[in-house]
């Protein structure tokens, strides 16, 4: 008897994935699918303002002063050529007032995740989807805990975005977009092409995912504690030297877990991103420099707890998880 409610609970939950491809493939896929972007910083904002051409998008989120800001002058967004364009989006920290979704895009920092899969709940139709779209490991599986693992996709994006000022976003660089490869998943990969991003379909987004965390080790903390740009790891000799040591420390702990990164050699990997990167300021960074909390825990935090898990050291991840806590910790203990 247990089994067989074991096999109707899942053909349930079957059928509410397959509802919800079916609305993705509809006809009318382009003009009546409600979008809902959680989390309104710089990739929330980016991703808001381009999905807005073509299909109706409402912000959520809890900075009081971007909401201010858009409500009263929309939202402008700084394109890599300089080309600038203000969206009259509909933004809210009122989940009350968004309409039903049919897809929810979750941007909001690794910290956030459990409160954003709550929220995703409240406003998604009940064969809606979520799509993550956020740094480092461990996001996707909170999401499934509250909505179910048929109703999240999991995505990776090298797309780069940066806050100017509350309602002003300025689009870093383009990057590619990798959804996980799913039955239904086709029709969002339509939707931001339709955008304007790069995206293509993913068997093996472990990869891909493990792969930007080898980068995210390497330059995240490091560009927080000392300060600096993404350029100044590749230029400075010591910096250069702590970044390809925890590329390369991240990458044994891949390796201990049977992934195969999408590159052959993770310290050149890292190199070239901070060099093709120089004048960005990473998100850490930013987040250090506005007394924010960061991603440390599931960027070099995991890496810990996977090596702990699978007895690889990792004093290189270790020292700088430790560095960031205490800088996050800084603010509060200042002169």
């Amino acid at each position: 008897m247990r089994q067989k409610k074991r096999l109707l609970w899942r053909d349930w939950r079957l059928e509410i994935r397959d509802r919800a491809i079916s609305n993705l493939q509809s006809p009318n896929f382009q003009s009546p699918m409600n979008l809902t972007i959680i989390g309104i910083g710089a990739l929330g904002s980016l991703f808001a303002a381009r999905l807005y051409d073509v299909a109706p998008v409402t912000m959520l989120g809890h900075w009081p002063e971007q909401i201010t800001a858009v409500s009263q002058h929309g939202l402008t967004l700084i394109q890599p050529d300089g080309r600038r364009r203000t969206y009259p989006l509909p933004i809210t920290n009122n989940p009350a007032d968004v309409p039903p979704a049919d897809l929810a895009l979750i941007l909001v920092k690794s910290c956030q995740t459990e409160q954003a899969a709550h929220l995703a709940q409240t406003v998604l139709k009940p064969d809606g989807l979520a799509l993550t779209l956020q740094n480092g490991l461990g996001n996707g599986e909170k999401l499934a805990a509250v909505l179910g693992q048929e109703r999240v996709i999991q995505s990776v994006t090298s797309e780069g975005a940066a806050m100017v000022a509350p309602g002003l976003v300025r689009h870093a660089g383009h990057g590619q977009t990798h959804l996980a490869e799913q039955p239904g998943g086709a029709p969002i990969v339509t939707l931001l092409r339709q955008a304007g991003f790069q995206v293509e379909s993913n068997r093996n987004v472990a990869s891909l995912l493990w792969g930007k965390l080898v980068v995210n080790t390497a330059i995240n903390p490091l560009t927080a504690v000392l300060n600096v740009l993404n350029g100044y790891l590749a230029e400075n000799e010591a910096a250069r030297d702590i970044m390809v040591a925890a590329a390369r420390e991240t990458a044994r702990v891949a390796a201990a877990l049977g992934i195969r990164l999408p590159y052959p050699d993770a310290a050149q990997q890292a190199l070239s991103v901070a060099q093709a990167t120089a004048v960005n300021h990473s998100s850490m960074l930013q987040d250090i420099r506005r007394g924010a909390p960061t991603e440390i825990e599931a960027i070099c935090g995991e890496v810990i707890r996977y090596g702990r898990l699978h007895a690889i050291p990792t004093p290189v991840n270790k020292a700088l998880y430790h560095l960031v806590r205490a800088l996050e910790n800084k603010k509060e203990h200042s002169p």
